[in-house]
């Protein structure tokens, strides 16, 4: 599978939460830098623990592209696939460079 692009993306938040969101999205920015460490050192299981909560997270924010990526971080690093978890780490980190957040909901 091979990296998947992305052109911009609209996301709406609860209003309640919108202002834990960018919290969340820079999380979301450091956890590549981690997942690389931990895949340089060969460390799959906190790489699956990491995508894991990724996978968790990212649908109860309502970023359900943050959650199907976590869930190939998982899957991935289940198999111990390096290179499936890095491709999904571009997939991340061009999602992240295009969503756009806004509150409430699309009308």
């Amino acid at each position: 599978m091979s990296a998947k692009r992305y052109e911009k993306e609209i996301v709406y938040v609860d209003p309640d939460y919108f202002d834990l969101v960018p919290g969340f999205l820079q999380s979301r920015r450091n956890e590549i830098g981690r997942i690389k460490e931990c895949l340089q050192s060969g460390d799959f299981k906190e790489v699956h623990r990491l995508g894991h909560g990724m996978k968790g997270a990212g649908a109860g924010y309502g970023f359900n592209e943050i959650s199907s990526i976590g869930k190939r971080i998982e899957s991935a690093a289940k198999e111990e696939d390096a290179a499936a978890v890095a491709d999904a780490l571009i997939s991340l980190d061009d999602y992240l460079a295009v969503v756009e957040v806004l509150p409430g909901a699309p009308e």
